[in-house]
């Protein structure tokens, strides 16, 4: 029976197509056992099918950042961001990363972004006050002052 059953799925081309793998869902399952690396390699493959899907590419960046790649995550949020500039975790991620930069300007810039345009769920309440309190240290600290000298 198994030749008949090969014999009629290659009839039917809808059934003799391979698959498609959820690269998106596979990576995020590895993040989730803390297989950071092996979760970049499914974003690399999910992007190479999807080449302008923010969601894969905010999701590198994040992977990128707990592998302590943070130049590659820069890059990562800033393209997820050209592509759709609501994403509210691109700027939250980027917006500390550049903090940690010493870029306190774009920082606070991707703060407000955020903080505009909130996550809801779970655990939003939290990252909202981190990002009201990042942007209101950003915000005190006082500019520098030319010193003048006396001659």
């Amino acid at each position: 029976m198994g030749i008949w059953k090969r014999v009629l799925d290659s009839l039917n081309p809808a059934q003799s197509e391979p698959r498609r793998l959820d690269y998106l869902n596979e990576a995020l399952a590895l993040e989730r056992q803390g297989d950071f690396t092996a979760a970049l390699t499914s974003y690399r493959l999910g992007l190479r099918e999807n080449p302008n899907d923010p969601r894969i590419l905010q999701n590198m960046a994040i992977a990128f950042t707990k592998t302590g790649q943070p130049d590659e995550a820069i890059r990562h949020y800033r393209r997820a961001l050209d592509l759709d500039g609501t994403l509210s975790g691109a700027h939250y991620g980027l917006a500390f990363l550049l903090i940690k930069r010493g870029d306190p300007d774009k920082a606070a810039e991707h703060l407000r972004a955020f903080l505009a345009k909130p996550p809801r769920g779970p655990d939003a309440e939290r990252w909202t006050q981190h990002a009201e309190t990042a942007l209101r240290d950003i915000e005190e600290v006082p500019e520098p002052r030319a010193v003048v000298g006396s001659a």
